[in-house]
């Protein structure tokens, strides 16, 4: 007994006989789906370093960055992580939500892939990173007390440290102690270590480059002084 369609240009799936948009397999959806897993050599679970001592993330290449959960930045350091998605064409990423403290995060996915004769099937499924710890070189040599080659020692001597802690949350908003390999508070303020000079020259401009400065190179050191502002 034939079927007739009351809608026009429209066909039968091959398979189930579901009415359907004509395409190029004259296949459902549902059918494509059951006979090609396209996410299929993609990884579903992806071991994350992290570090104990910095928690800055580990990117596949082996360095090493800081980056805030749930940022586009560690989106896009995870998604450069799962085999075989390079396969794929990626569509959308977005968070999963998961228990704060599970040392997990979760990733949805979508992809497409051309499967046959033109026909492109979408699919969406979740990657799950689990974290591990692992401490970053830096971290392990300053736990090895590594000597260190240049040392930014800050100062301000006044009564008042107004401009001092105004100055300690310019740096932790720009992240500009993060070359660092040790820092030490000292009586009138702080004394930032690093293993290369150059570290040390650039938290110099930084700090020229928000606050009127009087500073001084010294053989391994730069001594900088706060001048008051407020």
């Amino acid at each position: 007994m034939a079927m007739i369609l009351d809608q026009p240009h429209k066909i039968l799936c091959c398979q189930c006989a579901v009415v359907i948009e004509p395409n190029a397999v004259n296949m459902c959806v549902n059918c494509l789906q059951e006979r090609y897993d396209i996410g299929a050599g993609v990884s579903k679970q992806v071991q994350q370093n992290t570090c104990r001592g910095c928690n800055r993330f580990e990117r596949r290449d082996g360095s090493w960055a800081e980056v805030d959960m749930e940022s586009k930045e560690l989106l896009a350091l995870l998604l450069k992580k799962p085999r075989g998605l390079t396969q794929v064409r990626l569509i959308d990423a977005s968070y999963v939500w998961t228990e704060p403290h599970s040392r997990r995060i979760k990733l949805k996915l979508t992809v497409q892939q051309e499967v046959v004769a033109g026909a492109v099937l979408q699919q969406s499924f979740v990657v799950e990173y689990v974290l591990g710890n692992k401490q970053c070189g830096t971290c392990q040599r300053r736990e090895a007390k590594d000597t260190w080659v240049a040392v930014c020692q800050v100062r301000q001597k006044v009564e008042h440290k107004r401009t001092f802690f105004w100055i300690e949350q310019l740096i932790l908003k720009h992240r500009a102690h993060t070359d660092a390999i040790n820092i030490v508070e000292r009586r009138d303020g702080l004394d930032f270590f690093y293993e290369a000079r150059s570290h040390a020259e650039k938290m110099t401009s930084f700090l020229q480059g928000v606050a009127p400065t009087r500073y001084k190179n010294g053989e391994g050191a730069v001594q900088v002084e706060l001048l008051p502002i407020c």
